[in-house]
């Protein structure tokens, strides 16, 4: 009976310790996640004028599947977009803020959408993009 009940205790023991084993193993996965989302950081220049233009470029980049994060520097003519893990052709960030009337270092803005921009966002076209900061 005595050897019953050690066996019994000893069988427990050991369902303990596997079930603490899977428990680190699923610990690991949260560093795994984080990986896959690894973000990678892209700037190139901008043309625009205010804070009117600073929304609607970057709404156009955030609108990208694969933006995680656009920041356009008015002073600078200057837009930093932050990919998740590169999930997204650059073409297509340029593309969406050419649609949206304004112009980048690769791509001229839509004609239609820059002659319904607010006055104060008809920018020069020859303006200087990517400037140094002030």
């Amino acid at each position: 009976m005595k050897k019953s009940i050690l066996y019994l205790l000893f069988t427990v023991a050991i369902g303990f310790i596997s079930c603490n084993k899977e428990i680190k193993k699923d610990t690991t996965t949260p560093t795994e996640i984080s990986n896959e989302l690894a973000e990678l950081e892209i700037s190139f220049g901008v043309r625009g004028n205010c804070g009117m233009c600073k929304s609607t470029i970057e709404d156009a980049a955030n609108s990208v599947e694969g933006v995680a994060k656009a920041d356009w520097d008015v002073d600078q003519k200057k837009i930093k977009i932050s990919l998740l893990n590169n999930k997204t052709n650059i073409m297509s960030i340029h593309q969406a803020i050419s649609l949206s009337g304004y112009d980048t270092e690769k791509v001229s803005g839509n004609l239609d959408a820059y002659n319904n921009l607010p006055g104060c966002c008809q920018y020069d076209h020859e303006m200087t993009m990517n400037q140094p900061m002030k």
